[in-house]
Parts: C-alpha cells; sequence; structure tokens
C-alpha cells in the first residue's frame, strides 16, 4: 500500500465535473484579472470567517507582507512571532524593513507560547503575529489582551487554519487582519498560488485592495506604489467550488485525526495532538511525537507510507537569520519539537483502511 502524505488527485476526482465547469466558465468568458469570481468568492469566504471584509492577493506570503505594510509596519519595528512556522511568516516582517522578534511555543499546542510574549515586548514593537500551526487555534484571548495593553497590531497567520474556531469563532476574525494561504496542500487549497487577507476594517481591507493593484483608486491613477498581487480569476473560481465543500472535508479531517488518537494512544513512546476545550482544529496535518522520529519514518516509508516534518530546522537556527543573533538552546520548547514531531498523512479522502495500516505499522515498529 502506498500512501502519500497529501492527495490532491483524490479530492480532484470528487468534484471534477464542477472544477472543470468552473475553469471552463472562466476561459470561456476571458475576464482574467480581477472578474467576478474573486469579487464573489471574497464576498463568501469573508461569510465564511464570520467578518465584514475580505481581499484576495497573490498568495499567503503578500497576505502577510501587505497587511504589515497597511499597519505601518516599517525600518526600526519589531514584530513578535514564533520560530516553528515557514519562513514566509517572517520574510513578510523583513520585506517591510522590520526585525522578527521570536518568542518560545507551548510544547502541548506548538503555537507561540502567550505567557511569554510580554516579556519580548520592546519600545520597538509594533505587532505580534500568532500562527495558528498545523491547523490549532493560538490562544487569543490573552494575546490580544496584552496587545491591546500596549497598542499592538494582532495579525494571524491563519495559513494552516481555514475554518478552524477558536471559542466557536473562526480564526482569521478574532485580531486585526487574519492572513490566508491557498497553496494547493491547504484545507482550502488553489491550483496554484492564491491568498486573503480578512478583516473587520474597512480602512484596512481598502489599503491591501489598492496595494494589490499597483497602488492604484482607478485605471492610470495611482495613489502610492503598490505591488502586482490579485488574486487570480481561474484560481477564485476554482477555490467557490472548493469552499463550498470545506465545512465537510475538515469534519472529515476531524473523523481521521480520531481514529489515529484512538489507534496510538496506547502505544509507549507516541505522543497524539494535544486539543485544547476552546479548540476546534482543523489538521492541516496530524502531527505526533516520538523520540525516535528519524527511525520511525524511515520504517514507514520503507511500508510505503509518506510522512514530513514540519519544520525540521526552526526560524531562528536558519542561515537566513543568522544576523539575528540567536543560538542553539534560545528556543528550547521549539526545538525539542523539532527534534521529535512527525506528520502522518492527513486529507479528507483519506479511508479507515490506509489510517489502519499506518497505525499498525507504527504499532510494528514499537514491538505492539
Amino acid at each position: 500500500m502506498n500512501i502519500p502524505l497529501v492527495d490532491l488527485k483524490a479530492q480532484y476526482k470528487s468534484i471534477e465535473k464542477e472544477i472543470d465547469k468552473a475553469i471552463f466558465g472562466v476561459i470561456k468568458n476571458t475576464n482574467f484579472i480581477l472578474g467576478e469570481n474573486v469579487q464573489k468568492f471574497e464576498e463568501e469566504f469573508a461569510k465564511f470567517c464570520q467578518v465584514k471584509y475580505a481581499v484576495g492577493v497573490g498568495n499567503g506570503t503578500d497576505a502577510l507582507y501587505l497587511t504589515l505594510r497597511v499597519c505601518g509596519i516599517s525600518k526600526g519595528d519589531e514584530v513578535i512571532t514564533q520560530p516553528n512556522t515557514f519562513i514566509a511568516t517572517t520574510e513578510a516582517i523583513t520585506l517591510n524593513g522590520a526585525k522578527p522578534v521570536f518568542v518560545d511555543i507551548n510544547p502541548e499546542t506548538y503555537n507561540i507560547e502567550k505567557s511569554r510574549i510580554e516579556k519580548a515586548i520592546t519600545k520597538k514593537t509594533k505587532a505580534i503575529i500568532p500562527v495558528h500551526l498545523f491547523g490549532q487555534p493560538a490562544d487569543m484571548n490573552p494575546i490580544l489582551k496584552i496587545a491591546k495593553k500596549y497598542n499592538l497590531k494582532v495579525i494571524e497567520d491563519a495559513a494552516q487554519a481555514h475554518g478552524a474556531e477558536y471559542r466557536g469563532k473562526r480564526v482569521g476574525g478574532l485580531g486585526d487582519v487574519g492572513c490566508f494561504s491557498f497553496f494547493p496542500a491547504k484545507n482550502l487549497g488553489a491550483y496554484g498560488d492564491g491568498g486573503m487577507v480578512v478583516t473587520n476594517n474597512k480602512k484596512l481591507a481598502d489599503g491591501i485592495r489598492m496595494l494589490r493593484n499597483h497602488g492604484r483608486v482607478q485605471k492610470y491613477e495611482h495613489e502610492v506604489e503598490g505591488v502586482n498581487s490579485r488574486l487570480d480569476e481561474l484560481q477564485a473560481a476554482i477555490l467557490r467550488v472548493k469552499l463550498r465543500y470545506l465545512d465537510k472535508w475538515n469534519k472529515a479531517r476531524r473523523q481521521c485525526a480520531e481514529f489515529y488518537n484512538k489507534s496510538l494512544k496506547n502505544i509507549k513512546g507516541v505522543e497524539t495532538p494535544f486539543v485544547p476545550a476552546w479548540a476546534k482544529p482543523v489538521y492541516y496535518v496530524y502531527t505526533i511525537r516520538v523520540k525516535e522520529r528519524d527511525k520511525l519514518k524511515e520504517y514507514l516509508e520503507k511500508k510505503g507510507i509518506s510522512s514530513g516534518i514540519y519544520y525540521p530546522i526552526p526560524l531562528h537556527l536558519q542561515l537566513a537569520y543568522k544576523y539575528l543573533g540567536y543560538k542553539r538552546g534560545d528556543f528550547p520548547e521549539t526545538e525539542k519539537a523539532a527534534d521529535e514531531i512527525l506528520n502522518l498523512p492527513m486529507y479528507s479522502e483519506l479511508t479507515i483502511s490506509q489510517i489502519k495500516f499506518i497505525t499498525n505499522s507504527i504499532k510494528d515498529f514499537y514491538g505492539k
């Protein structure tokens, strides 16, 4: 049995006719830039996220970059985030001339540890970017309280958490702004790049909308220098189809996670995901924690089971950020997690028989 980490073909086959019809419709209409589908998808995704405004952009990195820019983040400023995230989170900070300041994670949720944030705040701090890693919501209320105390912007990196809920509310609309990626492997994935910014602040939404399209207010009239970061019309058409299935797909992911949990709970040396009472995760990936991670990964690969490591090298130890002056040992929980986490196959089309094969293989590895 060969089981991929993500199976995009299985998802496409389940909605093939609808996807093909949506793509053909765009081609037939020949309105490829900021057309009807982009506008309607923005409206539909805003409603899904329980916010007033949504602005489609070229990708998730641009969603963060443009948001920080509209929020006035610039040279000399500092932005607090966590070191175990994809580099896009920090690229967006540095592209605006600001400095990423890392805070260690909670070892159970892998999200930023709220009790450590305040110690990292300086006079230069302008924003906090909590990352809803692996589809698990960060503990937002304490973060929002700290942000209010110090007058900081809260920008949610929700690139892995489409539809995840925190205390009954969807992520993205909890802080000042939420940023999403539609990279193909995401819970809501395009067939290429795409991103979205969501907010309840009209001024911020208007600013993003202007910057994404060369800073123009109307044709050939440019208020500022912007960028070319428009959500593609074809991708918007595809995403509109997929959005109708997202709640169903997220429910299926949670059911897969429950089966994983039950099957793995009695294996000594295997730690399954922790879910706080206030969280409703969407399992962008299913993450276990094991001591013999690399050996287990190799064993599973021999069985035809793909697995991943998100992320093997934390950002504070990346060569790209050597200039920040961090060293090994600065964020022990992050570093320990990087050495122990393993991501198992997770997608809504994953079958119980596949999960049984995966979990039985793990049991065999541990001699159970």
